[in-house]
């Protein structure tokens, strides 16, 4: 998968050089490409912005950079049209099914926003050369796109094959089923006067596997009991009912 990353401040971007992704960048599993937006300027200033039209506080960015940048990237690009991710709080909500969405992809161009956003219109004509997708990480603002750009990135791209040494842990995590993943332990089995549970030393991975589940449905409803809308309630257990119950949510909210 090749993925362009466009900011102002590449050097924020130095983390994707880090732990399992900077790995699949070294090894070519990973292309990516970050990009300076401000050399796409023409001024001796490198301005990227000016005051917004109609008033108001803060700075908009120009549309000519964005326009020379993209231009750039698209005529390198892998593909006829990249899907080009626009960080925004007024983007749908980013969720581990755009995650793998994305993934079946091969090329990402990502769009750094700041200060107030981008020109409207620069968003407006890349969809003459790009699959655009506004995006947001949840509802809350950042001071700029490169925060979530780490995130999606880091999410999408474990899911490359080759990426994750391990690919079945990327089966028991949470949402890869719609629920919160269980509790996790390690050695040793007692540790400061807590215990590991009894059913995890027990060898029996018939109890383990129903333990799992039960700890997801027990977890996910107290921690996200929005999440309980994709369950099939009738084929929950009287134990998994009983710990939606036990959350305050009752069966009936677990079957809407």
């Amino acid at each position: 998968m090749r993925i362009d990353v466009v900011s102002i401040f590449p050097e924020y971007l130095a983390a994707l050089d880090l732990s399992l992704i900077g790995k699949a960048r070294r090894d070519g599993v990973l292309d990516i490409r970050i990009h300076d937006l401000r050399d796409a300027t023409t001024d001796r200033h490198r301005t990227v912005d000016d005051t917004p039209y109609g008033g108001g506080a803060g700075m908009v960015m120009k549309p000519e950079p964005w326009a020379q940048a993209l231009e750039s990237v698209q005529a390198s690009a892998s593909v006829p049209r990249p899907t080009l991710v626009v960080p925004s709080p007024a983007g749908a909500v980013f969720d581990q099914a755009m995650a793998h969405d994305f993934a079946e992809l091969d090329h990402l161009v990502f769009a750094c926003g700041r200060y107030e956003g981008i020109d409207e219109r620069a968003i407006d004509w890349a969809r003459e050369l790009f699959d655009v997708r506004p995006v947001s990480l949840g509802d809350y603002v950042l001071n700029g796109g490169e925060v979530a750009v780490l995130a999606m990135v880091e999410a999408v791209g474990r899911l490359i094959p080759g990426v994750v040494g391990n690919p079945a842990s990327l089966v028991e995590e949470s949402h890869a089923d719609g629920l919160l993943e269980y509790p996790v332990y390690t050695k040793p089995s007692s540790w400061r006067g807590r215990e590991v549970p009894e059913v995890l030393l027990s060898g029996n991975h018939a109890r383990i596997a129903q333990w799992r589940r039960l700890e997801q449905v027990r977890r996910t409803a107290q921690r996200r009991p929005d999440l309980l809308s994709g369950l099939d309630a009738p084929a929950l257990t009287d134990e998994e009912h009983a710990a939606v119950r036990e959350a305050g949510t009752g069966p009936d909210d677990a079957r809407r």
